[in-house]
């Protein structure tokens, strides 16, 4: 097996297992089990579990970033839009919640890399929004809606989380026209 392809092996298996589980209870063997990967070539490709949750995390915030902007694109830029992708996350089977701050409030203070990774996904997707309205106060105010409708619907489990955050949202966005 080449690096290439244990490398996807291993980011697929630490994804599914570190977001269902938590990246704290979830050791290396378990990753590597998962995966088909030895523990040899697992440590080859990342020496420490440290670099494990930060490329996780990177490979996640791509994915993530890449799925709301293809939805958004698809409905014109339209920035209440954004609520309607949290609705269809909140509603998929097995939504934990943000694995950033997830994984931030499992390390409490996460090494360098893995804190790296969760303050990039942030500013991305607060820049994202900047793109998308006219005034950098309405993105932080819709970035925070987002923010909290997440960390709502992963407590109470409800997805309508994301609808209530839309209303406050459409009437930021309206209040600025």
């Amino acid at each position: 097996m080449d690096t290439a392809e244990a490398t996807e092996r291993l980011l697929a298996a630490a994804e599914d297992l570190f977001y269902a589980h938590g990246v704290q209870t979830v050791g290396m063997d378990a990753v590597r089990t998962r995966s088909g990967v030895s523990l040899k070539r697992l440590y080859q490709v990342f020496p420490s579990k440290d670099d494990l949750v930060t490329a996780y995390l990177l490979k996640r915030d791509e994915r993530w970033r890449r799925s709301l902007s293809d939805f958004v694109r698809a409905r014109g830029d339209d920035p209440l839009a954004v609520f309607d992708w949290l609705y269809d996350w909140f509603s998929e089977p097995g939504f934990r919640g943000c694995a950033f701050v997830n994984s931030f409030g499992e390390f409490g203070e996460p090494a360098p890399g893995v804190a790296a990774a969760i303050r990039k996904h942030k500013d991305e997707v607060r820049a994202y929004l900047r793109g998308l309205v006219p005034s950098p106060t309405l993105a932080d105010q819709l970035f925070s809606l987002m923010e909290g409708a997440t960390v709502l619907a992963a407590i109470t489990g409800d997805a309508s989380e994301a609808r209530t955050a839309r209303g406050a949202a459409e009437t930021l966005v309206n209040s600025q026209s």
